[in-house]
């Protein structure tokens, strides 16, 4: 599997999935028991996460640091409605 296939596959995996970190790790202790929500996946292969403060965030798409949660779950947890949200259609 070539390099871009296996970005293009975390992509798939990660993107749109509502998300937590993993408290062992140390650098990732601001976000503790914040859900956030992965908007992509870069090429790097880090998700880029949105954790409900207006930001995003680059975090290595690894279950080494993140923690998937069920969609219902993380729907009901994630409260930000003004980043990364669908465009709305346009009026007039």
């Amino acid at each position: 599997m070539d390099l871009f296939a296996k970005m293009d596959e975390l992509k798939r995996h990660w993107t749109d999935q509502y998300v937590t970190v993993k408290p062992e790790r140390q650098e990732l202790k601001r976000f503790i028991g914040i859900v956030g929500r992965v908007v992509t996946v870069n090429y790097n292969g880090r998700a880029i996460i949105d954790f409900q403060d207006g930001g995003w965030y680059d975090i290595i798409a690894s279950e080494e640091y993140l923690n998937r949660l069920d969609s219902a779950e993380g729907n009901a947890k994630y409260k930000n409605v003004n980043s990364a949200q669908v465009i709305p259609d346009k009026q007039g």
